[in-house]
């Protein structure tokens, strides 16, 4: 493996926790504005701290992405990350948080349900880049994504309740 694929493997693996953390970050910073019922100004300039930290993270996992698959091209490696599943899952997985992300932005689906379905993605990418994810087929992937995203849902939406209670 030469130093350039390590560096953009590193940085892959960076991208998306940095999008992982911000993601996390900005749930505890959403329960914690819900508290009160409004959003002010310091909460509103914490929340758009951590669209950037979620913009930087994508960012950086795409290009180090695209540039993994030119550096894999170019080297003529016997396995090009086009003919992976696990490429293909990491892309439906970036594709799915900008979606998602953008549908959130115009309104078009629930608080609730983009943000466990951006949240479970999110995490689904760090165990990916990481390689903390056994050898899954593309629909396998799917699945496991489907019913984690489930289970976090429901654990989001109790967590919430627990905070408007208090």
């Amino acid at each position: 493996m030469t130093p350039l694929v390590s560096v953009l493997i590193f940085c892959q693996a960076l991208g998306a926790s940095v999008g992982a953390a911000a993601a996390v970050l900005g749930e505890l910073a959403y329960v914690r504005s819900m508290r009160d019922g409004k959003i002010d100004i310091a909460e509103r300039a914490h929340l758009d701290g951590l669209a950037r930290g979620l913009r930087f993270g994508m960012s950086l996992l795409l290009v180090a992405s695209f540039a993994l698959v030119i550096a894999a091209y170019t080297s003529h490696t016997a396995s090009q990350p086009a003919l992976t599943a696990s490429y293909w899952t990491l892309m439906a997985l970036a594709l799915l948080i900008i979606g998602v992300s953008f549908a959130l932005s115009r309104r078009r689906i629930s608080f609730a349900l983009g943000s466990a379905a951006t949240f479970t993605a999110w995490w689904f990418l760090v165990y990916l880049t990481l390689g903390q994810l056994p050898a899954l087929s593309f629909g396998e992937a799917a699945a496991l994504y489907v019913v984690a995203g489930a289970l976090l849902y429901a654990m989001l939406h109790y967590a919430r309740l627990l905070a408007l209670l208090k």
